[in-house]
């Protein structure tokens, strides 16, 4: 998946701030980290679940585009 680009939606980079409120620190890089080495990933219909470390992102990819749709952590 690394090879692909990867757009992040507004509700996902709304996401972040939002986490920040509550303490919870996470960056796009360390979402994108989890898009390249992902430990397991689930389909669920036209989504996929990737998670590694502590963090699940739901992805949709679009031809050579990954969007993300969100992350939380686990």
């Amino acid at each position: 998946m690394a090879s692909q680009n990867v757009y992040f939606t507004k509700y996902a980079n709304d996401k972040f701030e939002m986490l920040n409120k509550y303490k919870i620190f996470i960056t796009k890089e360390r979402v994108e980290e989890v898009l390249r080495l992902p430990e397991k990933i689930d389909k669920k219909g036209k989504y996929l679940y990737c998670r590694a470390a502590g963090l699940t992102v739901i992805i949709k990819k679009e031809d050579s585009l990954i969007k993300v749709i969100t992350f939380y952590p686990t």
